[in-house]
């Protein structure tokens, strides 16, 4: 009988000893909901390509082949970066999808975000626009099955592209996987469902509700611990996971 999944990627990096430590409270979080919820936790800890080739945002992008070859049975997938916290007491997320590619509007640098969107456009996809109040964050994305060969369209356009798409990132410091997967949704028409902030709560630092009192788990349901200093961002985890008592 298939299920759904929550995938994550956990990499370890010789570039940052320890990195993977902290994103444990995380991963326990989602092992608690999927247990309520009935879904099935797969979390990547081995490189498919090594450090210095692919960064661990784009394993991401294997998600469906993994699920594949380790023989996993599998409906909807929601993919989550490893910095992230779901409250217990969130509903199911997998019943609000309408059989979409669901992801949640990107709040926080707009400036790197517009860098991004304008330098992607004008050096690797000329014909496609992609609207501000579209792009979304790739922190929290949750496909299905019929998405497989999508993401494989884009694997194969980074293997193919890859020495491009690095010298793009390190020229104009834009992102990774995140604006490419937004390109791909409006080249491939895919059929796209925008949920609201509270199923992927990016930024909280500069929104002013990570706070000691956890102001922000009274706003929502996933908690994205990014664009914060590594030593908040860990406490912050770290005090979360006590508080909600998982």
């Amino acid at each position: 009988m298939s299920k759904n999944i929550v995938f994550i990627v956990n990499l370890s990096e010789d570039k940052k000893p320890g990195r993977d430590k902290p994103y444990d409270y995380s991963i326990k979080s989602w092992e608690y909901w999927c247990d309520i919820n009935d879904c099935e936790l797969f979390v990547l800890t081995n490189r498919i390509y090594p450090e210095d080739y692919m960064n661990a945002n784009w394993h991401k992008l294997f998600v469906f082949q993994l699920l594949d070859s380790s023989g996993v049975d599998y409906n909807q997938v929601l993919i989550v970066d490893a910095d992230t916290i779901i409250h217990p007491d969130a509903p199911d997320i997998f019943k609000l999808t309408d059989d979409k590619f669901c992801a949640v509007r990107s709040y926080g640098s707009y400036d790197w975000m517009c860098r991004s969107i304008e330098n992607y456009k004008k050096h690797m996809f000329p014909d496609i626009n992609v609207p501000y109040f579209e792009y979304f964050n790739s922190g929290v994305i949750l496909c299905n099955k019929k998405h497989k060969k999508f993401y494989e369209k884009i694997i194969n356009f980074y293997l193919t592209n890859r020495e491009n798409i690095v010298k793009l990132q390190e020229t104009y410091q834009v992102g990774t996987d995140q604006p490419i997967l937004n390109f791909f949704v409006k080249q491939e028409n895919i059929e796209y469902k925008q949920f609201d902030y509270e199923w992927n709560m990016q930024d909280m630092n500069r929104f002013e509700i990570l706070d000691d009192e956890l102001t922000f788990t009274k706003l929502g349901w996933i908690y994205h611990f990014n664009g914060i200093p590594d030593d908040l961002r860990n406490y912050m985890m770290k005090k979360t996971q006590e508080e909600l008592n998982l």
